[in-house]
């Protein structure tokens, strides 16, 4: 599974870029807005700090797909290669998601809830199709149940649409989407973080450290390597 990392903020975005192997970041209106200021410049701002060869998925604020396309052409326009546009599973999202993936711009089809938009949103030739994996718990459906389903239509179909689950609350959720068939998952910072922690590996790693000290003091390796 890809781990694309689901903030708008600077210093979470230098952090996992330099010491995770994210492949993007991926934003919308709610994470913008809480950044504020000159929200175009952040935006640049964030594409500088990742490069151009990762993903940066940006979604639309229009909600009339000829405005959603013109705003689709404006963001790309804007942020280069590798970007992607999100727009909303609506049928005006899908009618701008079908004109844009038509003429090659990467679309990302958010707000996903269900097993038939899904369906919709790849044939209309989302790059991407983002289901909200809290969101279905949250009003009592079978998350792993339908991202399985869509999974398997989209295997069925021969789509090469993905699957960019996203809106995860714990680390747990995250594997359990991969294991039901998500290639590629949108995740929090406050997440990305509890991907790599386990109390069992730091005692480990002071294990270590107080082994080593007892038998070699403070010199570390390197220095013993270079002072051979």
């Amino acid at each position: 599974m890809r781990l694309i990392l689901d903030t708008a903020n600077l210093d979470d975005i230098k952090y996992f870029n330099d010491y995770f192997p994210i492949c993007g970041v991926t934003t919308n209106p709610t994470i913008l807005s809480r950044e504020g200021g000159d929200i175009v410049a952040h935006l640049v701002k964030i594409r500088e700090i990742i490069g151009g060869d990762k993903e940066l998925h940006v979604q639309v604020t229009e909600t009339e797909w000829n405005k959603m396309i013109e705003e689709g052409h404006a963001i790309v326009a804007l942020l280069g290669e590798n970007t992607f546009v999100k727009i909303p599973a609506t049928p005006d999202g899908l009618r701008a998601a079908r004109e844009l993936s038509g003429e090659g711009v990467g679309v990302t089809m958010t707000a996903v809830l269900s097993a038939n938009q899904a369906l919709l949103a790849a044939e209309a030739g989302a790059a991407y199709i983002a289901p909200y994996v809290s969101r279905l718990e949250n009003i009592g459906a079978d998350g792993i149940g339908t991202v399985s389903e869509i999974a398997e239509l989209l295997a069925a179909s021969g789509s090469n649409t993905e699957i960019l689950a996203a809106s995860f609350k714990t680390a747990r959720e995250v594997l359990e989407w991969a294991l039901a068939g998500a290639g590629a998952a949108t995740v929090s910072a406050d997440v990305m973080k509890k991907l790599v922690q386990h109390t069992t590996t730091d005692t480990s790693i002071v294990g270590f450290a107080n082994d080593w000290k007892n038998a070699f003091g403070d010199h570390t390796l390197l220095e013993l390597i270079k002072n051979k």
